[in-house]
């Protein structure tokens, strides 16, 4: 009797206890329902927080695309008697891409500039760097005629010229005197025919000089990087495409000796616009390579409309 005497006190003080801590549990969670303890913020917050996007990868959250252009006669759109050019294009394959209005907000290009020209010109013009401040895509062109000079110096046209001297030391064509013969009054590049066997044009490729190019380029080439740095200081959040060269002289170049040249040039030019994370180089040279004569105008210098077309493709190609 005494034995489970015991045992049934130990099962009650067993069961008092037990109920004891079951009051004392829900009492706890009850006051912790009423009475919550504040917790950190930056424990509930930092996980929370989403990452920011780049302002030059959100063109979703704009209203309009800006386009301002700048340089020399390709970005102005010589030879597309359309009037468009690539930046036209770009302009128009762009807004069907993206559903919404683009347009060109300013249009700097002047035919015929070097990068002398363009640096003098920024120097006058304020508005630039402020367009450019405005900017969601540059598109920019130059260099071309700090290498051909229009043609000069590439290509010398010996007695089929006015005997001026080229800037290689043989007889041909100036810069300005090329560009007046190949320019309407209303800045247009001028029709001439195109080169057949046993034309002037033709017989020019004898006179080909690729060194008067890479004479040209070291001091070019600084003058481009000035370029890229002002451009991309004054346009920090827009994309920059910068348009290599092609080149234009190529079915008068057989053995391709001026393709190292322009070739050399778009290298540098990629070396640079790689020190930029907002400027990118698009490669131009291959869209002329094959099939000249169907992407040039007549003036066998300047793209055609189907030539710029190619070019804009390029671009949004790459913008997508």
């Amino acid at each position: 009797m005494k034995s489970t005497r015991w045992l049934w006190r130990t099962v009650g003080f067993a069961a008092l206890l037990s109920t004891v801590l079951c009051a004392v549990g829900f009492a706890y969670g009850i006051n912790q329902i009423i009475f919550p303890k504040p917790v950190a913020r930056d424990a509930i917050e930092a996980p929370q927080q989403p990452a920011a996007k780049p302002k030059t990868d959100n063109w979703e959250a704009k209203e309009q695309i800006r386009i301002v252009a700048l340089g020399d006669s390709l970005s102005a759109g010589t030879g597309d008697l359309s009037g468009k050019g690539y930046v036209g294009g770009v302009r128009d394959k762009l807004e069907k891409q993206l559903d919404k209005p683009v347009f060109v907000y300013n249009n700097f290009a002047i035919p015929g500039y070097r990068t002398a020209d363009m640096l003098k010109d920024w120097d006058k013009k304020s508005d630039i760097a402020k367009s450019l401040a405005e900017a969601d895509l540059v598109l920019l062109t130059i260099g071309g005629n700090d290498l051909f000079q229009s043609g000069a110096g590439i290509f010398s046209l010996g007695d089929a010229t006015n005997g001026s001297s080229g800037s290689d030391g043989t007889k041909g064509t100036s810069g300005a005197d090329s560009a007046k013969e190949r320019t309407s009054p209303s800045g247009q590049a001028a029709e001439t025919p195109k080169s057949t066997p046993g034309s002037p044009e033709q017989e020019a490729g004898a006179g080909f000089s690729p060194k008067a190019a890479a004479d040209r380029m070291p001091d070019a080439v600084k003058r481009l990087e000035q370029i890229f740095d002002r451009v991309s200081k004054a346009s920090p959040q827009a994309r920059i495409f910068y348009v290599g060269l092609y080149h234009p002289f190529l079915d008068l170049d057989p053995q391709r000796e001026g393709a190292p040249v322009i070739r050399q040039w778009n290298a540098a030019a990629f070396d640079l616009a790689n020190r930029y994370p907002n400027i990118t180089l698009v490669p131009t040279y291959d869209l002329f390579e094959l099939n000249l004569s169907k992407y040039l105008y007549t003036d066998h210098f300047h793209p055609n409309k189907d030539g710029y077309d190619r070019i804009a493709d390029r671009i949004v190609d790459i913008l997508k």
